[in-house]
């Protein structure tokens, strides 16, 4: 599969016909809402873990040196926290493009952690899958802090994406053992 998806998330899954769809982002759409939405509420799904096996052709890297970013592996005893957002469908021409590097939505359920911790929901999710062109795949933490630190694209520096999805995971009280890893190796690599 092309790691550009735009036209394939648009035939495949037009949401034309609804007035508000939920969203839910585990890597940069944490910490980065660049799109208008109705609300947001920290959530997490079940079945998945986030993982930093996705190239970066366009945002933290470039075609010809691309960055990690996330993307969810399944991960059947997993769950994965993130932040939900409530959005209108016209917003996904921008999420679309934003997340065209490899990544299709596709409909999941989340549930929320706050205070209506046991009501469930459907929404949507990106996630970018071992057969798209940008998939990068497994490696150990050491090598991804490695290859992070090296990275840069039209977004900015790799370590930020990183180092921000590390932080705003704090924020949300969630335990990442992947991310912190990769945190502290990137951390030790930067200070040399």
């Amino acid at each position: 599969m092309s790691h550009n998806t735009i036209a394939e998330n648009q035939k495949r899954l037009p949401l034309d016909h609804l007035e508000s769809v939920w969203l839910f982002g585990y890597g940069s759409l944490i910490y980065k809402a660049d799109f208008p939405y109705l609300q947001r509420r920290p959530a997490r799904i079940h079945g998945w873990q986030r993982r930093f096996w996705q190239g970066s052709h366009d945002h933290r890297g470039t075609p010809e040196k691309p960055g990690r970013v996330a993307t969810l592996i399944e991960a059947p005893q997993a769950s994965c926290v993130g932040m939900a957002y409530e959005v209108t469908p016209d917003v996904f021409t921008h999420l679309d493009h934003r997340e065209k590097n490899g990544y299709l939505r596709f409909f999941t359920t989340f549930e929320w952690l706050d205070h209506q911790a046991d009501q469930q929901v459907e929404g949507l999710v990106y996630v970018a899958g071992p057969d798209n062109e940008a998939f990068l795949g497994a490696a150990n933490e050491a090598d991804i802090a490695a290859h992070i630190a090296r990275s840069e694209g039209p977004s900015g520096p790799n370590p930020d994406y990183l180092l921000n999805l590390a932080e705003a995971l704090r924020q949300l009280d969630a335990d990442d053992p992947h991310v912190f890893a990769i945190e502290t190796e990137l951390l030790r690599i930067l200070k040399r």
